[in-house]
């Protein structure tokens, strides 16, 4: 069984072109946000009740968040666990640090926290270089070796998709963005001031074996994501803390 949802909404042509990819792999179930929910990053909705609707067989939405799909269908909404979780194929780029912000990185995250293989699936320049057949073969070729080689435990795969593809695939580390964020001031009433981001476009650091680096050579990017954050170098150097004094 494979599990698929994103964060751009059921109705984006991402997730219909991934459904095509890997139809043919084995039973395919959609469980994806109602609409739009990009940047949502790892949220999980604790303080309300998600509705989920079921559109046709196989095809689940909700107005929860990308996380709470993976979520709630698994802890009881879905019957039986799913061989492979894909998330995606998403609107645009996820590179380097803009993993943090991702609803579709945060699919993947939550699927290898539930021990499931996981790969998140993005196009660089969606709107101007969507080529759905090269998307279509570039996810069936990733899903099925996951599927065959399984992967390291707590390790999931973000896939990036070049707008110029030469062809190549390269196994890539995580770049670092260069943002250049500002806020905007809009306008001002009883109930507040409005505030928004503007600024110009981030741009990022050239780096060999970087994300950033391959996309820009037209390559796609495959990145091996590992869900361990504890620094353990640090831990040794912090050591000393702990006989320092009494709390």
């Amino acid at each position: 069984m494979i599990l698929i949802s994103n964060d751009d909404g059921i109705h984006a042509e991402g997730i219909k072109t991934l459904k095509e990819a890997v139809k043919n792999l084995g039973r395919v179930i959609i469980f994806a946000p109602d609409s739009e929910r990009s940047a949502s990053s790892h949220s999980l909705t604790i303080h309300h009740p998600i509705r989920v609707r079921k559109m046709e067989e196989d095809v689940y939405s909700t107005d929860g968040t990308p996380t709470d799909c993976i979520l709630y269908s698994q802890r009881g909404i879905l019957k039986g666990k799913p061989d492979i979780i894909l998330a995606g194929i998403n609107h645009g780029a996820n590179l380097g640090n803009d993993v943090s912000y991702s609803g579709t990185i945060a699919i993947a995250m939550e699927g290898t926290l539930l021990g499931i293989p996981s790969v998140a699936f993005s196009q660089v320049g969606y709107r101007e270089s969507f080529d759905r057949e090269f998307a279509k073969r570039i996810v069936r070729i990733i899903t099925r070796r996951v599927m065959n080689e399984k992967l390291p435990e707590g390790v999931f795969i973000n896939v990036n998709l070049p707008p110029k593809p030469n062809g190549k695939l390269k196994i890539t580390k995580l770049g670092n963005r260069i943002y250049r964020d500002s806020i905007v001031k809009g306008k001002e009433s009883e109930r507040g001031i409005i505030y928004s981001l503007g600024g110009e476009s981030p741009t990022w650091i050239p780096e060999e074996g970087s994300d950033f680096n391959a996309i820009d050579e037209g390559f796609v990017s495959v990145t091996p994501i590992h869900m361990e954050y504890t620094d353990f170098r640090t831990m040794e150097k912090l050591s000393h803390w702990e006989e320092k004094d009494e709390l």
